[in-house]
């Protein structure tokens, strides 16, 4: 080989030398950071924290009972002889509801009978007696005082059949009294006195309940009585019912507490449903209220996180980020929203997307369709 040859061949690396210098060249490659993207805020929808009317609904239970209830009783006394219907039984009115044994006013009356049968005698024979007598005084036979005292005779002989007309009625009156009558049409909704009781003048023997009205009595406690008043519409369930809500309407309100229970009495009357009503039924009565504002937020807004599902949260919007406070559910609302506390009025969450975000993550508040429709 010439030494011109030598010159021009170009030298090729040896193989020992170039392998490290592609392994130089790879670990430059891969040490090398590529150059970051910048984060974009992500875009939400946002609402404010603003205040609520709650309106609330409380069940007091109460017991079906007649509007009118009627307390019969005796207006004389006596021995009760017999109980002519018995509790549950529908009366008429002029009905004979219970009777006393009247014998001792049946003799009574005889008695009258007799006696006003001869003062109705004797006040015939003085009237006769007082025509003659006046023939002799106009003859001129007798002095007048002989005939003025036969002429007081005849006076009193019809006083005295006045007098006994007027007891032998009274003792009609009583004889008539021994059986005790309804006065109007209803049900016999209890009897206080057996067969066989001695009861006294006007002591309550049945208890006589009207069918046309119907009404809820229940106890209303003195925290809740000012937002009851009469004629405010109300619900009502019936416990044999199931869940079937039913018109109704305060009738009454008691001006003052039971002395004993510090409640009100108020009574509600049934405008549907009185047939399934039956007397002495368990039924619930629904009053409305409407508690003082509240801070409310979309429902929409409230999430939990896996580590903690028993704590919901809310993303509150500060300075372009969001920043996540646990709250404390209240009442639904109407609206899709709900009660919470743990924020203050006026405060912006997020309303949309809020299993999306991270804590601190930045933000960009969309406009939403109303705040587009303004100019």
């Amino acid at each position: 080989m010439s030494k011109s040859d030598s010159t021009t061949r170009p030298t090729r690396p040896c193989p020992s030398q170039a392998a490290p210098m592609l392994l130089g060249f790879l670990l430059l490659a891969g040490c090398t950071t590529p150059p970051e993207s910048p984060q974009l805020p992500r875009p939400v929808r946002v609402a404010q924290v603003g205040e609520a009317a709650v309106h609330t609904t409380a069940g007091f239970a109460g017991e079906v009972t007649a509007r009118r209830e009627t307390a019969l009783a005796f207006r004389i006394a006596g021995k009760l002889e017999a109980r002519l219907v018995e509790v549950g039984d529908r009366v008429r009115k002029g009905q004979a509801v219970a009777r006393l044994d009247a014998n001792d006013y049946r003799l009574a009356t005889q008695n009258l009978k007799a006696q006003l049968a001869a003062a109705q005698a004797e006040a015939g024979f003085t009237r006769a007696d007082l025509v003659r007598y006046r023939e002799l005084l106009d003859q001129h036979i007798i002095a007048p005082p002989e005939f003025d005292r036969h002429q007081t005779a005849d006076t009193a002989a019809k006083e005295k059949v006045a007098a006994l007309e007027a007891q032998l009625a009274q003792t009609a009156n009583q004889l008539r009294y021994s059986e005790l009558v309804a006065e109007r049409d209803g049900v016999i909704a209890g009897f206080s006195a057996e067969v066989g009781d001695v009861v006294a003048v006007g002591q309550p023997v049945a208890l006589l309940a009207q069918l046309d009205e119907k009404e809820i009595t229940l106890h209303v406690p003195e925290q809740r009585i000012a937002q009851v008043a009469p004629g405010q519409a109300v619900e009502i369930t019936l416990w044999s019912q199931g869940e079937r809500r039913l018109r109704g309407s305060i009738r009454e309100v008691a001006p003052a507490a039971d002395p004993a229970t510090r409640t009100y009495r108020v009574k509600a009357v049934l405008l549907e449903g009185r047939e399934q009503a039956l007397l002495g039924m368990t039924a619930t009565v629904w009053l409305a209220a409407t508690a003082p504002a509240a801070l409310a937020v979309p429902r929409s807004a409230v999430f939990t996180t896996h580590d903690d599902p028993q704590r919901p949260k809310v993303w509150l919007v500060e300075a372009g980020a969001v920043r996540s406070i646990p709250v404390t559910l209240g009442t639904p609302l109407d609206g899709e929203r709900i009660v919470v506390e743990g924020v203050a009025p006026g405060q912006t969450v997020v309303r949309a997307g809020v299993q999306r975000l991270i804590e601190g993550q930045a933000v960009r508040v969309l406009a939403s369709a109303n705040d587009r429709s303004q100019p």
